[in-house]
């Protein structure tokens, strides 16, 4: 069984920065692609970022890219979101999942974490 585990998330003034985390479990964590989900309240979960199993494919939603990074290290197995220039509109919970697919659908996600809270303050 995968358990997926985030951290890192808090408070920050507008223009700050945050370093989330997604610790995995299992045998397989490297196996799989991972993508960072985010959903702020009355809205619905939407991708934020993903990396394929390797780390040699990433892909960024339009209204983060230049300003996120997601990376991580199977060795550890690690999944991160390196956050800079956060807007008060990138307050949300922050989820991470894998997946078999290269997608930013989330129907093709099958493990889930319980998120972490960011809320940027203008």
């Amino acid at each position: 069984q995968v358990h997926l585990v985030e951290s890192g998330g808090g408070l920050v003034q507008a223009g700050g920065s945050l370093r989330l985390s997604c610790a995995g479990s299992g045998r397989n964590f490297g196996s799989w692609n991972m993508a960072w989900f985010r959903q702020a309240p009355g809205k619905e979960r939407a991708f934020v970022a993903g990396i394929s199993w390797n780390g040699d494919l990433t892909d960024y939603t339009d209204s983060v890219k230049g300003r996120f990074t997601i990376s991580r290290d199977n060795t550890k197995k690690e999944l991160y979101l390196q956050m800079n220039r956060l807007i008060p509109e990138d307050t949300a919970m922050y989820i991470c999942a894998q997946t078999s697919y290269w997608s930013r659908q989330i129907e093709h996600y099958n493990r889930w974490g319980q998120g972490t809270q960011v809320t940027v303050a203008s």
